[in-house]
């Protein structure tokens, strides 16, 4: 062009900047102040709008200082762009400090502020923005109306999203993709499915966006049939899911059980390459070793192209679930050398090894660096550290972090229920069940779990049968096996064996070995030989190579002196290979955990750890105690 101008110059910036050529339309933006021409507002909007979508903050500074300095009167565009650009950068006192020097803020700058303070996070500053220009009249559009709703979602205020649900409404804003996806977001994140499910009819066609969240939010609530029905009606309207679909409906294959569905979507997964995805093989990950395959885990592991610090929390966590507590303990320091930075995770991670062990002293370390990081007031860690203090007895610590924890949300509730439950203290795990109510926090399926428990440990029967009956009645819970193992635990534990027996056979779900075993638990307690019997059977008839299903069978037979029988579960697991398997037990002493195993001495030290017990044992028998059994 053999002259230029500052229109063909701003025209050529312009459609760079909107086609997504941003390094191009930058080079144009500086060629064309090199060549002297000065910029008008269109030029800058231009130019920070292709510095926001790079998310260099030095160029856009530099534009900014421009403008300072050779601009008297900054158009309103100009000012909306820069709140937009510094939102976009991750800095938003930068992006307030513009919005505050704007005379008139219109919609759009609102809108730009609202969207900024989300997209860095910055979610409770969000919702005060919004507040703000609700006082001030401004009727902020369908972009700051979902950004506002992800907020709500991440902090899940469930009351705060309903008024900006229903202030779109009425300020006439249209319910476009982005507003119903955050609709449903929200409703699911803060377990309100009915109300998520209603947002996502609101539009005649579905983004898939929606479909994952309310996915997301079924898998949240335990309610993994109705994320699975989900996934089929997706695939049946002909819409494909995308990578984060798949990520997301895994979890709820493993809750329904079905695992082998959840092995062919692995193999599809890997047929459309979705593979190459991190988080997608970090779900894949997690979903194996939560069925209980280890070697299924380890083997995506290492089949990924990368790894990141989700993979390594993941992998730990999954050893750790399974039991593997050293094997998680070497790749926690695996981790570290490889250079991977501890984040919230992996912190919690190491608390539940601690809480397992348990490792109160490690614990105790932990803690104190998670609070020179300024970890301590995250919810996630605040729950592992309740945890951990509650795992290894010391229920004062970790009501102390309880009580001073500044935003508990339902995991915080249930990590102290079931701490309390654990070790026996009904009463007060039932008292935290009622401050949960009291704080209108709504009660999920673990919450249950731990009330149930709870009630189970202190022989609570009537307190049982009425929690039992609320999580269907007040909170539309569906029972499954856990919450059903609980009840004939309870029920056992009072010596009611037989109405444990009905209470299984009216349940609509099939029970698992789990339930039978603590049917056959209460019958050898209360020398009900019969249904035990038949108890010990089911297990076999799940599991026929269930070891302590076989030695308590062979318990009962030795009670009702059935010695063939005896000799013939014992001829079966000789012919099976059936062994017990080994028993491990972890202390800890002077800031070092030692491993016990049974049958075997324990490390190094077993000569002196079998004299010191072997004196007690003794001292004990001078006593006048006198042994139960062999130990």
């Amino acid at each position: 062009m053999p002259r230029r101008n500052l229109i063909s110059w701003t025209t050529l910036i312009s459609s760079y900047s909107q086609m997504g050529m941003a390094v191009e339309a930058l080079d144009c933006f500086r060629s064309m102040v090199i060549d002297g021409f000065v910029p008008n507002h269109y030029t800058y909007v231009s130019a920070l709008s292709a510095s926001a979508s790079l998310g260099v903050l030095r160029i856009g500074k530099e534009i900014h200082a421009r403008i300072i300095r050779f601009e008297e009167k900054v158009n309103s565009f100009v000012e909306n762009s820069l709140v937009n650009f510094y939102g976009k950068c991750g800095m938003l006192s930068n992006a307030i400090s513009v919005f505050d020097g704007i005379l008139e803020p219109n919609e759009v700058s609102w809108t730009s502020l609202v969207s900024c303070a989300c997209h860095c996070g910055e979610n409770l500053e969000g919702l005060k923005i919004f507040s703000r220009s609700h006082k001030a009249g401004v009727m902020v559009n369908e972009f700051a109306s979902a950004s506002v709703l992800g907020a709500c979602a991440t902090v899940e205020n469930t009351g705060l999203g309903m008024q900006v649900h229903s202030h779109a409404v009425k300020s006439g804003t249209r319910l476009d993709q982005f507003v119903v996806t955050g609709l449903v977001n929200l409703y699911a994140k803060c377990g309100d499915l009915g109300s998520a499910q209603r947002a996502f009819w609101e539009v005649d066609k579905p983004h898939l966006t929606a479909w994952t969240a309310l996915m997301g939010g079924c898998v949240q609530q335990g309610k993994g049939k109705e994320a699975t029905d989900l996934f089929r009606k997706l695939h049946a309207s002909g819409d494909g899911p995308n990578e984060r679909t798949f990520a997301t409906v895994l979890g709820a294959f493993l809750d329904v059980k079905e695992i082998d569905i959840g092995k062919q979507l692995h193999s599809l997964i890997l047929k459309l390459g979705y593979i190459s995805f991190t988080f997608v093989g970090n779900a894949i990950m997690d979903f194996y070793f939560k069925s209980g395959f280890l070697d299924g885990g380890l083997k995506v592991f290492e089949e990924m192209n990368e790894h990141d610090v989700v993979t390594w929390n993941a992998l730990i966590s999954g050893h750790m679930n399974l039991g593997c507590y050293e094997e998680a303990v070497k790749l926690l320091r695996e981790m570290l050398l490889k250079g991977f930075e501890l984040n919230l995770y992996s912190y919690s991670s190491i608390l539940n090894i601690c809480g397992d062990l348990p490792a109160i002293e490690w614990g105790k370390q932990t803690h104190c660096c998670i609070i020179k990081l300024e970890f301590d007031s995250n919810v996630v860690v605040g729950s592992a550290l309740i945890n951990m203090y509650a795992k290894c007895g010391r229920l004062s610590n970790a009501r102390v972090i309880f009580d001073n924890f500044p935003s508990k949300n339902t995991v915080s509730w249930n990590t102290m229920l079931m701490g309390y439950a654990h070790h026996g203290h009904g009463k007060e795990a039932l008292e935290i069940y009622d401050m949960m109510l009291d704080f209108g926090v709504k009660p999920n399926s673990i919450t249950f779990i731990g009330a149930l428990s709870a009630c189970g440990h202190s022989g609570l029967l009537e307190d049982g049968l009425r929690h039992f009956r609320s999580m269907t009645k007040d909170y539309g819970i569906t029972p499954k096996t856990d919450h059903l193992a609980c009840m004939v635990n309870l029920f056992s534990r009072k010596g009611q064996t037989k109405l444990a027996f009905d209470f299984i056979t009216s349940f609509p779900t099939k029970p698992d070995k789990v339930v039978w075993r603590c049917l056959l638990s209460g019958c050898k307690t209360s020398k009900d030989f019969d249904l035990g019997k038949y108890a010990a059977e089911k297990i076999l008839d799940i599991d026929p190579d269930d070891v302590s299903a076989h030695i308590m069978l062979s318990n009962i037979y030795a009670e009702s002196k059935m010695w063939n029988e005896i000799a013939k579960i014992r001829k079966l697991m000789k012919e099976k290979v059936l062994k017990k398997d080994t028993g491990y037990s972890w202390t800890e002493l002077k800031n070092k955990t030692y491993s016990f195993s049974s049958g075997r001495d324990a490390n190094s030290d077993g000569n002196c750890v079998s004299e010191v017990l072997t004196g007690l044992t003794e001292h004990l028998i001078d006593e006048g105690y006198v042994p139960s059994g062999i130990v």
